[in-house]
């Protein structure tokens, strides 16, 4: 299996190399040559696979068809380390849970950091520590977040050999509970960086950094955000885990409600469709920057100004630049590395936005992709959380309650709509509290989590700062 850059760079790379790189040289991100298709009977087979042998078993079928520089044997070692029932709570990793008549939710928030990002976070760092033991080198992760991101990775590679992780998020932008999560660890190769502004600033400088190829070999500089393909081809799975267990038959379809901000979490979702997965749609769920609904229904894709993104109660998904986004309209356009450059590379870096909305693929976006989308705000967001709990006993965060509020505007008669759950209300206390005038629940490892000691260096958005600190730490 060979990857290639989104944005026509003609060089090709192997899993492993791709794994520690983050971008593409020329500033595009890696997608395979080609999607691997799935017969009917291998679709039976993984079934069976996944109700017979486990959660683990079905990631090394799907990682396998894309990883061949690891042998067979450690990688399926690799995927039973990460997906055990200690880590993540259950056998099925990621149980499905009936909330009301054609509405279900998969619970993907059962990891360390209570978010859904620990599925491919865990899978990341075991990976990580393997391919750099086989190397004899080290890796300095520099990342950003806009909430669980950064708790998920710090937690996935506290401790390993031969990786610091630097995570940018945007200063006073996170609920407590997230900061407390970052910045209350005390590990020697985690280092907390708050920077002034909003998420895309923080996103900003990881690509700004990474695109200086110079100091990014000198360091080792990689990504754990959804850029690195790696984290987006581990989200593919549940994918198919949630589809196993909707269905009996490969006969049904299933649809997917995605609460989404940067696309990567959706984004697997189509590449899991572009493998064979019976899914009939991806629906898309935006709060209040609605840069990507705003794109499903128009055809335009207009980036926001950082005065201009909404501080939400949905704050992971705080973010007007949808890096992810780039994969899909890569597939969308016909995979025409040089109109992506222009559009991603040239056009949003001019004038801020592209329209598509004239373009012939425009329409099938929907037709052949799948896709749709809506807005939830938060009011939305109380009203849906307060439903739940009231008529179903069932406490959602607000990031799922955006998913459930725009899922129940997107059913279609006889095919299951799965909510991909966000994280744990705990995560977002306040709001919970607001809705539904009780606190949720608190596992007892995070008890008094927000009043520990918390070591972070606060940052200007300044691109030579962030080298420097990273220099001054890895010298």
């Amino acid at each position: 299996m060979n990857y290639l850059s989104t944005r026509g760079d003609p060089g090709r790379k192997r899993f492993c190399e791709i794994l520690l790189e983050g971008l593409a040289p020329d500033g595009g991100l890696y997608l395979p040559e080609a999607y691997p298709h799935i017969d009917d009977a291998t679709l039976s087979r993984w079934r069976d696979v996944y109700h017979s042998q486990g959660y683990a078993e079905l990631a090394f079928e799907i990682l396998s068809l894309y990883i061949d520089d690891i042998p067979a044997a450690d990688l399926r070692a690799i995927c039973h380390k990460t997906y055990t029932v200690e880590v993540f709570g259950s056998g099925e990793i990621v149980p499905l849970r009936h909330l009301e008549n054609g509405i279900w939710l998969e619970a993907l928030a059962n990891g360390p950091t209570l978010a859904f990002k620990d599925l491919a976070m865990q899978l990341l760092g075991n990976l990580f520590e393997y391919e750099l033991a086989r190397r004899g080198e080290e890796l300095n992760i520099l990342g950003a977040t806009s909430g669980d991101t950064g708790s998920a990775a710090e937690y996935a590679m506290r401790g390993k050999q031969g990786v610091r992780v630097f995570m940018t998020s945007p200063q006073g932008r996170m609920s407590p509970f997230q900061q407390a999560q970052m910045f209350s660890l005390m590990d020697d190769n985690i280092y907390n960086i708050a920077v002034e502004g909003v998420f895309d600033d923080c996103q900003d400088l990881v690509k700004a950094v990474s695109n200086d190829l110079d100091f990014k070999r000198k360091y080792h500089i990689g990504t754990v955000n959804s850029i690195n393909w790696a984290r987006l081809l581990a989200q593919v799975v549940y994918y198919f885990a949630g589809y196993f267990q909707a269905t009996e038959a490969n006969s049904e379809k299933v649809s997917f409600t995605v609460p989404s901000g940067n696309f990567g979490n959706v984004c697997a979702g189509h590449v899991a469709r572009m493998m064979g997965l019976p899914i009939a749609r991806l629906v898309v769920a935006t709060n209040e920057n609605d840069v990507l609904d705003e794109f499903f229904k128009t055809g335009v894709y207009r980036v926001r100004a950082s005065a201009d993104t909404h501080e939400t109660s949905s704050p992971s998904m705080d973010i007007s630049k949808a890096s992810n986004f780039e994969r899909f309209v890569f597939d969308l356009l016909g995979r025409d590395g040089a109109r992506i450059k222009s559009l991603f590379g040239d056009a949003l870096a001019r004038v801020g936005q592209f329209d598509l909305s004239a373009h012939p693929a425009f329409g099938q976006a929907a037709r052949r992709y799948g896709f749709d989308s809506g807005k939830s705000t938060h009011s939305d967001r109380l009203a849906t959380i307060k439903d739940a709990y009231e008529r179903h006993g069932m406490m959602i965060d607000t990031h799922t309650a955006d998913g459930v509020k725009v899922a129940r505007e997107h059913l279609q008669a006889g095919i299951a709509m799965i909510v991909l759950e966000t994280a744990l209300p705990i995560k977002f206390a306040a709001t919970i509290v607001e809705a539904t005038g009780r606190e949720p629940d608190r596992p007892a490892r995070f008890v008094g989590i927000e009043a520990r000691p918390k070591r972070v260096t606060q940052m200007a958005a300044d691109v030579q700062a962030i080298k420097t600190f990273i220099a001054e730490k890895c010298d």
